[in-house]
């Protein structure tokens, strides 16, 4: 799965992982400051980003595209002349660069939520008449939301179809693998649908997750500042009373507790996700015998391996209830909770509504990231199934024992895994 299209994935994923935290650190403890020397100083402190699209070719913005590039170059320069990979210039600079159009919309993200605040106080002063407001100005607010998000859009359009690229590329990396080894892989229980079809889901679902696990980091990083600064006009929680940062606890709090609770509700799920792509693969194998012999796919036959789907969708089918109860219940709690948690400010006045506006967004930008096994648990149950599968043809290639999963279902594939 991964050696197909990463040179030495163990070693270089954990390689890419120390070289973010190393960058990041320089970038927040010298980076940031140096852009100065070229003529791209941050911003002088108090110093509100401009609201509209122009913040997206600020001197600070333009540094930090500069720096990132710098980064993302030496560790490529430092893969491809040490560890040579046919598939090193999607696997790598593909990959930074899917993650720096994911930054850029994250930074959408931020010059939105900046923008809620003048722009909500603008229409509190116009709806309570305290302050003359004309008809010029709120357009041209309006117009600096539509440049911001036609910027975010234009950059989101460009990241689905650089993954689109980049996830074909990596089936077609394993495709390559695998049927290079296919005189071993042929006798492996369903070896055609893993090959064919498991290489293409677990390269689209693993992009699909790996953008938005990108994201998630990405948008707790960019927003936890911006909770934390807006914290300082909430200071108290409901039936608590005084917290500092009281915003940042209660969201990491409620996230923790949401995240722990739906895997424990979800754990059988991937087991009975694999058992069931065991059974369609089987039933699927006897129609396609059938198509080329008489003897095959006999209505007998057919009816069993009929009855094994029917069973196993039917306990899928069970299994999902209750955890989709725990979940819906949850995400709708959800919604309310960040109003719960301002309810003492909103109703002592203490906060404006652009205040309150720029809050709720923050506070659910930084819940969102921080719920995302919450919101992909069933993308990630479907995702296990298939590695476990593709797992079974690594294996088989490296002369390994079968994973237990499948030596378990070998004989029985309805044995309870507990």
């Amino acid at each position: 799965m991964f050696v197909s299209f990463f040179p030495r994935p163990r070693l270089f994923f954990l390689s890419a992982f120390l070289w973010t935290v190393l960058a990041m650190t320089l970038w927040y403890v010298v980076g940031k400051d140096a852009g100065a020397s070229i003529g791209l100083p941050p911003l002088p402190p108090g110093t509100t980003p401009r609201v509209d699209a122009s913040y997206f070719w600020s001197g600070p913005f333009l540094w930090f595209d500069i720096y990132f590039a710098a980064a993302a170059g030496i560790f490529a320069a430092f893969w491809i002349v040490m560890a040579p990979h046919p598939w090193a210039l999607w696997s790598i600079l593909g990959s930074a660069l899917i993650i720096f159009t994911n930054y850029i919309q994250v930074e959408a993200s931020v010059a939105i939520n900046n923008w809620y605040g003048p722009f909500y106080n603008l229409i509190q002063a116009a709806l309570s008449r305290s302050s003359p407001v004309t008809l010029v100005e709120f357009y041209t607010k309006i117009g600096g939301l539509a440049g911001i998000v036609g910027v975010g859009v234009g950059v989101g359009v460009l990241t689905r179809f650089l993954a689109s690229h980049y996830i074909f590329r990596w089936r077609t990396a394993m495709n390559s693998h695998y049927m290079a080894h296919w005189g071993r892989l042929r006798t492996t229980e369903g070896a055609s649908q893993r090959v064919q079809d498991d290489t293409m889901r677990f390269a689209s679902t693993i992009e699909s997750l790996g953008i938005n696990f990108i994201e998630s980091v990405m948008t707790l990083v960019a927003f936890l500042p911006v909770l934390i600064r807006l914290s300082a006009d909430v200071t108290e929680l409901p039936l608590i009373g005084h917290v500092p940062y009281a915003l940042v606890i209660a969201v990491v709090v409620w996230s923790i507790f949401g995240t722990g609770f739906l895997a424990f509700v979800g754990i059988r799920l991937p087991g009975l996700q694999f058992r069931n792509q065991r059974v369609e693969a089987a039933y699927r194998k006897e129609l396609v015998h059938g198509e080329d012999s008489a003897k095959r796919a006999q209505p007998a036959t057919v009816a069993e391996l009929f009855s094994h789907i029917r069973r196993n969708y039917f306990r899928l089918y069970l299994n999902y209830v209750y955890f989709n109860v725990a979940r819906l219940t949850y995400l709708q709690v959800d919604n309310i909770f960040p109003y719960v948690v301002l309810g003492p400010n909103i109703v002592a006045g203490k906060i404006t509504l652009g205040s309150m506006n720029q809050i709720l967004n923050a506070f659910l930008q930084v819940r969102t990231s921080m719920q995302f096994l919450v919101n992909s648990w069933t993308v990630i149950v479907e995702l296990l199934s298939i590695y476990k599968r593709l797992r079974g043809l690594d294996a088989s290639i490296q002369g390994e024992r079968l994973p237990k999963i499948d030596r378990r279902f070998r004989e029985d594939p309805f044995e309870t895994p507990w």
